[in-house]
């Protein structure tokens, strides 16, 4: 049978028909509501300088914390790490501990008269006697690497270089929670050295010039510090391609809680830098 040019059109039409029909009839609408967080863009915090102290610059720094008026700081490297006790105010030694050389040292955090100490790959934490800094006990850790770790007091919180902060007990410890680091672009990964400041949780993220400051509670970041300036402004050059022993990369934060005072350096700095958080 022959069709004529009307009939073909009138079929070609229907066929059009029912496939966008059979196509709309296929479609679904989704009703669920979107219950992601919704996180706001940070607050930048703006920061200048108020003093400048002397630091080891050949402290490979990983942990930094100020308690009764002296610096304790872990240092990282395979056969160069320890922990030790400085004054601020001449960066001279007081105490130090050195660590077995396969293993490298990461973040710490004091609670009463223990001070807490992470490693790198070898899953293990130290605790130490903070008046002697002779080793009391070891504890493990399941994460694939320890990077930074500090305390609101009551737990140990340390992060693995991803965006999640993990929460211990440090008599068992057991974790008791963990918390993911959100700002409004998602996940904020590369969390270094941490430090607890009035109610808030200030990170490095390693290998940048950013501290974010984290709402513990949620994982949100509220504030952001760029401090893209800081070498210019007290004289710290930047690495330099095949100097293993020039300054390296940003990292450690400490809190004088007494006198309000926010503390700064970095891997192989020779500086400890005193600054003022406007915020």
């Amino acid at each position: 049978m022959t069709l004529s040019l009307k009939n073909l059109s009138s079929l070609l039409f229907a066929a059009l028909l029912l496939i966008t029909s059979c196509g709309e009839d296929n479609e679904t609408t989704d009703d669920t509501p979107d219950t992601t967080p919704k996180v706001e863009a940070p607050k930048l915090i703006p920061y200048s300088v108020v003093k400048e102290y002397p630091h080891d610059p050949t402290a490979f720094t990983e942990g930094l914390q100020f308690v009764d008026g002296y610096l304790y700081e872990s240092t990282g490297q395979y056969g160069a790490s320890d922990v030790r006790k400085t004054e601020l105010e001449t960066g001279k030694i007081l105490l130090k501990t050195e660590m077995d050389k396969s293993y490298f040292g990461e973040g710490l955090a004091i609670i009463g008269d223990k001070l807490y100490q992470l490693t790198y790959m070898e899953h293990t934490g130290f605790v130490y006697d903070l008046k002697t800094l002779k080793e009391v006990g070891k504890f493990q850790f399941y994460n694939k690497e320890g990077w930074g770790m500090t305390t609101d007091g009551t737990h140990l919180i340390y992060d693995d270089g991803g965006n999640t902060l993990f929460f211990l007990d440090p008599k068992t410890f057991q974790e008791v929670k963990r918390v993911e680091v959100m700002d409004e672009r998602g996940p904020v990964r590369q969390l270094n050295e941490l430090e607890y400041i009035k109610g808030f949780i200030y990170a490095n993220q390693w290998q940048t010039n950013y501290i974010y400051k984290i709402d513990p509670a949620t994982g949100k970041v509220v504030g952001k510090i760029d401090l893209f300036d800081l070498r210019q402004k007290v004289g710290i050059p930047y690495p330099i391609a095949g100097d293993e022993k020039g300054p390296e990369v940003m990292n450690g934060i400490a809190y004088d809680a007494v006198s309000n005072r926010i503390f700064i350096t970095g891997k192989n700095w020779p500086k400890v830098i005193e600054v003022k958080l406007d915020n």
